[in-house]
């Protein structure tokens, strides 16, 4: 291993109990594109607001047809190396707690169990009126029969489940209402705009509060609902450690960053035999 690997190895060994925050870069070895380039800069166009989605019915439409062609990529993803070696970690008793940013389901299918999805799951569905939420791949199946033309498009694939359709018309796509009362459908996940649930964050704080230390993995830190727990670790004296590619809003809070491949330095450290939890760590 290099120095910034032993360094990685040598900082989970002196810290047990890890706050693990991730973000899209543990994803894209599974095929999901990310958002943003090594300068934490926007690759494309931000994403859709919570505002311009629920009032504007044609900025539902354009979204619900991007999504019709975006879905398979997120449906098909499978976990890559960082997220099967946070579960290891997980395993090992050096997780406290796995927060993500990312709306993918991945870490759940790796085996994590201690998790939090900060901003909600892309594969279920919420609606806005009466609350029922139901799985992502029913609508999917609405969605073809109602629009079968546009179901027939290719488009490239783009983060959380969308695809490029642009310079199209999209006031001819059909998008169903919530078949049990007629309300408004939307992806259960945390738009641009939108509140992070009051308990989520409530629930990721006391985790963050019992954790020996912050570990960031794939994540720019540009969004500030994940920025603000490496914030209130630097406030609260915990080490905060990062290993992405590229620059984060954090850098001047890290204790130790490694600028490697996700899924290559986290397998490097899923690998090490580490003690079980009752046994005696040397800090």
């Amino acid at each position: 291993m290099d120095a910034t690997s032993t360094a990685l190895a040598d900082f989970v060994q002196r810290h047990p109990r890890l706050f693990v925050l991730t973000g899209a870069g543990c994803s894209t070895d599974s095929g999901i594109p990310d958002y943003r380039d090594t300068n934490g800069e926007w690759k494309r166009p931000s994403p859709v607001t919570y505002q311009a989605f629920t009032g504007e019915e044609t900025t539902r439409r354009r979204y619900w047809a991007r999504s019709l062609i975006g879905w398979p990529t997120m449906a098909n993803a499978r976990p890559g190396a960082a997220h099967r070696a946070l579960a290891q970690l997980e395993a090992a008793g050096r997780i406290g707690l796995l927060l993500t940013q990312n709306v993918d389901g991945l870490h759940d299918a790796a085996g994590s169990r201690s998790t939090v999805d900060l901003h909600g799951r892309i594969d279920t569905v919420r609606c806005m009126a009466c609350d029922t939420r139901t799985p992502r791949a029913e609508l999917q199946v609405e969605l073809r029969r109602r629009n079968p033309r546009w179901a027939e498009l290719e488009a490239r694939a783009a983060p959380d489940g969308d695809a490029d359709l642009d310079g199209r018309d999209f006031a001819s796509f059909d998008v169903p209402d919530c078949p049990r009362c007629g309300g408004m459908l939307k992806p259960d996940v945390v738009f641009f705009g939108e509140s992070v649930p009051k308990e989520r964050v409530a629930a990721s704080f006391a985790a963050l509060e019992a954790a020996d230390a912050v570990l960031v993995v794939g994540s720019s830190l540009m969004v500030y609902s994940g920025y603000r727990f490496v914030q209130a670790a630097a406030q609260a004296g915990k080490p905060v450690a990062a290993v992405n590619l590229g620059r984060t809003r954090a850098d001047e809070l890290l204790a130790l960053k490694v600028e490697r491949p996700v899924g290559e330095a986290l397998a490097e450290l899923a690998g090490r035999r580490w003690p079980a939890p009752s046994e005696p760590h040397r800090i």
